[in-house]
């Protein structure tokens, strides 16, 4: 299964401690590479991971298939798990030409991706941003299940060149039939699907809301996930496929069932993460670095940190900016560190010892909001910023803390 499309801002953890900083000194750290499993490579630039989910169901379409060489092509004998495998692993490689699809169509649109990653049921495209045009999310959905499209007509025409009933041909007849499946499923009208994506465009050009695109999208996608839950066991157990009613039960029954449940879940949980996504991003321009940011205080560097409480105290600021002798800002004190110093050693401790070095990076405009904003902070992590007016004047400090509050704050609003 697809799932390719946004996937969305990093997730606010539950401390005040921002994404790839040192909880010890709250000092920035490099950021981490995207991780997900074993990296295969970088198409494009874009690092290929296979998740070790990967590995189960590849285990799984080699037992099964093999199985079935069994029936087709008995004189294999045990060498037919080797032509399963291959298989498997020639099925994934058309799953991941259906993420470079996504991919090269989000670099054409200037739209980041973080990652690929191969994984239990297909594979994840995961553009950082969303497109800006309903047009734009259509192509950037379709070109998916076109390719698989495409690799299905290939391997049919491969096929009128081997003889049926050899190695060759059932394994071209197999990717044929498996594309074809791919870019069926991925067409149905339902989010995380590509059809869902597709219909979202559509709904959004309709109404000029890409929030009632997604809201559209997704209730149909979350009555995909009870079609499949309740549909994929009858069918695979009555006359659709040669059998009948009184054929339900046994090992297999409990295997469809199985599978359609979690096939289910994974539809479900997609359909509900667009939604929560949407409402985030719907939100976001009230993420204002104006409003969220605290009041600050400006102390010299040798300013005892007891001396440094009582100034904000009095003049009702939340937080310490360090500065010259000509009153430039030069470190934020950090909040962990204040809480970390004992009340009766405060008077001999200097702010200095407990301030972060200002980088261009965190200087904050005040009038950043929205996106632009995470995007600043997560340029450069960090557990507080200094924000500044146009002018260079000391506004206040933003903490992460507050911002990961006002995230938490978009998320917990009742879905639409």
């Amino acid at each position: 299964m697809d799932e390719s499309g946004d996937s969305g801002r990093p997730q606010p953890g539950a401390g005040g401690t921002a994404p790839g900083t040192d909880p010890g000194n709250g000092r920035p750290k490099r950021p981490a590479e995207p991780g997900g499993g074993l990296l295969m490579g970088r198409p494009f630039g874009v690092p290929v991971y296979v998740a070790p989910s990967w590995f189960v169901v590849a285990a799984l379409i080699t037992w099964v298939f093999g199985g079935q060489l069994d029936r087709v092509l008995p004189e294999l004998g045990g060498a037919r798990y080797l032509v399963a495998l291959f298989f498997a692993m020639a099925f994934y490689a058309s799953v991941l030409v259906h993420e470079l699809a996504h991919t090269v169509a989000a670099l054409h649109y200037k739209l980041p991706v973080r990652r690929i990653q191969l994984q239990f049921f297909g594979g994840v495209s995961e553009i950082e941003k969303e497109s800006e045009t309903p047009g734009r999310e259509f192509v950037l959905a379709f070109v998916g299940p076109l390719l698989s499209l495409v690799l299905g007509g290939v391997f049919y025409g491969a096929m009128q060149f081997v003889e049926p009933g050899t190695v060759p041909g059932v394994l071209l007849a197999g990717l044929m039939i498996s594309n074809l499946i791919v870019a069926a499923f991925n067409l149905l009208p339902g989010l995380p699907l590509d059809g869902g994506r597709m219909l979202r465009a559509v709904v959004w050009k309709i109404t000029g809301k890409p929030m009632s695109g997604t809201i559209a999208a997704a209730w149909v996608g979350r009555g995909l996930a009870v079609v499949v839950l309740v549909g994929l066991p009858l069918l695979t157990h009555t006359g659709t496929l040669g059998g009948s009613a009184q054929d339900i039960g046994g090992v297999e029954t409990v295997m469809d069932a199985l599978l359609a449940a979690i096939l289910a879940g994974i539809i479900w949980t997609g359909a509900g993460n667009s939604l929560r996504m949407a409402r985030l991003r719907e939100h976001l321009p009230d993420l204002r670095a104006r409003t969220l940011t605290r009041r600050a205080v400006p102390v010299e560097s040798a300013t005892p940190l007891s001396e440094a409480l009582r100034r904000a105290n009095e003049a009702g600021a939340r937080a310490l900016v360090v500065v010259d002798g000509q009153g430039r800002p030069k470190g934020v004190v950090r909040e962990a560190a204040i809480v970390g110093v004992p009340e009766h050693r405060r008077p001999w401790v200097a702010v200095s010892g407990l301030a972060q070095d200002l980088t261009d990076g965190m200087k904050v405009p005040a009038e950043l909001a929205g996106e632009a904003l995470l995007d600043r902070l997560k340029a450069t992590p960090a557990t507080e910023y200094l924000v500044v007016e146009e002018t260079g004047e000391i506004y206040g400090v933003l903490s992460t803390a507050d911002v990961e509050r006002a995230f938490v704050k978009a998320m917990a609003r009742p879905e639409t």
